[in-house]
């Protein structure tokens, strides 16, 4: 099974077909289109097996899926938090995508955001596979903090979910090599804000992690897709 994650940036129905080189069996996209409220035919075609949340229906958070797949939402409780999709996958197992917001909160803006709904819905958390633009990384973290980018991954691992970029790649938290983010484009910005955690025990042999190359991705978005073949 191949899935990607991508904030596309805006305009998806215009780039959606760059990710056919994957030919990926689920996809999570930030800042895309609702499907069912787009005026492109082309990319409402594609769109077939989806789950799309947003306030503005041209910049969301959706997972599509291969029409071999069922997908279902699980509508777990999200108190109103930025922005959260969790799903079901043909009854084998949840996938969590999201797209962390500052959500206009003074504390608790994007980690902080996870942090929140990992409170509410860590005893779910079981055959769990958790991606998306967290917009947090470890250089980030305040000392006076209680939920730190760090302490969300320790959470987590408690759990027994862990990163899958750091364990295929044997590299710390705060010290990724390969960007998925570059600030204003800027390629003298680079980041690593982008993350897939999963189950250890159900998601235990990771085959692949690709991360997108700038001098590829940088024309169509500022983040870099990442892909993963489990």
């Amino acid at each position: 099974m191949r899935i990607i994650n991508w904030n596309c940036n805006g305009a998806f129905r215009k780039k959606f077909k760059q990710l056919e080189q994957f030919e990926a069996d689920i996809i999570v996209i930030q800042e895309c289109e609702d499907p069912e409220r787009s005026n492109d035919k082309i990319y409402k075609e594609w769109a077939k097996n989806f789950i799309w949340i947003g306030d503005n229906k041209n910049k969301g958070l959706g997972i599509f899926c291969t029409e071999s797949l069922k997908i279902s939402n699980n509508n777990w409780e999200t108190n109103n938090l930025k922005y959260f999709i969790s799903a079901n996958i043909n009854d084998e197992f949840n996938i969590i995508g999201l797209w962390n917001h500052h959500a206009n909160s003074p504390t608790f803006g994007y980690i902080g955001q996870f942090w929140k709904y990992l409170q509410i819905n860590k005893s779910l958390m079981s055959k769990a596979l958790i991606i998306g633009d967290f917009n947090s990384n470890k250089i980030w973290d305040k000392w006076d903090r209680w939920w730190n980018h760090s302490d969300v991954i320790r959470e987590l691992e408690e759990i027994e979910i862990r990163s899958l970029y750091h364990e295929y790649f044997n590299e710390e938290q705060g010290e990724e090599q390969s960007p998925t983010f570059y600030l204003q484009k800027n390629i003298l910005k680079p980041y690593h804000i982008d993350y897939v955690f999963a189950d250890k025990k159900t998601f235990d042999k990771i085959k692949s992690i690709e991360i997108g190359q700038k001098t590829e991705w940088l024309q169509w978005s500022d983040h870099m897709p990442i892909s993963i073949e489990l």
